[in-house]
């Protein structure tokens, strides 16, 4: 059962990722035989990662229709970040208070990775970026929170990685939030802690705003 587990968990974090990058694009149809061809996985971990990504919004299923990639809106991101908030500040203070040394240690050495990173492949800063989410709510030792905070961020991890305006400006940018962050909790700074994170959800409105505005709009 366990490895059943497991490897739906793979399947999902492959076909999130697929998605995430525009591999499947919005709009593009999808089917359990075409994800197994396309993935290797089997059967099951393939319908089970079909369902999660459905819950989470990031696909669409259709009875007698088959499944969909969703589109991505600029108006849900918008309800989607007052969500994500209020929710993320409230992880952000638990975290600063229940991150055990091991965690605190494994955000250090994340922050000095991010301090690090250089270019423009969002790949490779998409993997430094979903363990800094993970590690946040991982560190409240509250798996409800995770469970809230999980597609929350997954989405909005997508939407961002769909309309940044320049890329090596904005992977800069979100590389110095989330290693400020971080580091806040890391050192137990409460204060700065919930200021991060609120000035990292300040940063994505912004960029929601400007993807509102369309192309070439940086103001």
């Amino acid at each position: 059962m366990t490895d059943q587990v497991n490897k739906a968990e793979q399947a999902y974090g492959v076909l999130e990722d697929m998605i995430t990058f525009q591999d499947l694009a919005p709009g593009d149809v999808v089917s359990e035989v075409g994800l197994m061809s396309l993935t290797g996985f089997g059967r099951t971990p393939v319908r089970e990662a079909l369902q999660r990504l459905a819950r989470e919004r990031m696909v669409e299923i259709h009875p007698h229709r088959g499944a969909f990639v969703a589109a991505v809106s600029v108006e849900a991101h918008f309800q989607l970040l007052e969500l994500r908030r209020g929710l993320e500040e409230m992880a952000t203070r638990f975290a600063v208070y229940r991150a055990k040394p091991q965690q605190k240690e494994q955000m250090l050495a994340l922050a000095t990775a991010l301090d690090e990173f250089e270019g423009t492949d969002v790949r490779q800063f998409g993997v430094l970026l979903k363990q800094a989410h993970s590690l946040v709510v991982e560190a409240t030792q509250n798996e409800y929170l995770e469970l809230a905070m999980a597609p929350l961020q997954s989405l909005s991890r997508r939407f961002w990685f769909a309309h940044l305006p320049d890329v090596a400006k904005e992977l800069r940018s979100a590389a110095d939030l989330h290693g400020n962050l971080l580091r806040a909790i890391a050192h137990g700074d409460e204060a700065a802690a919930a200021a991060g994170t609120l000035k990292l959800n300040d940063y994505l409105t912004d960029i929601t705003y400007t993807a509102l505005r369309g192309p070439g709009s940086h103001g």
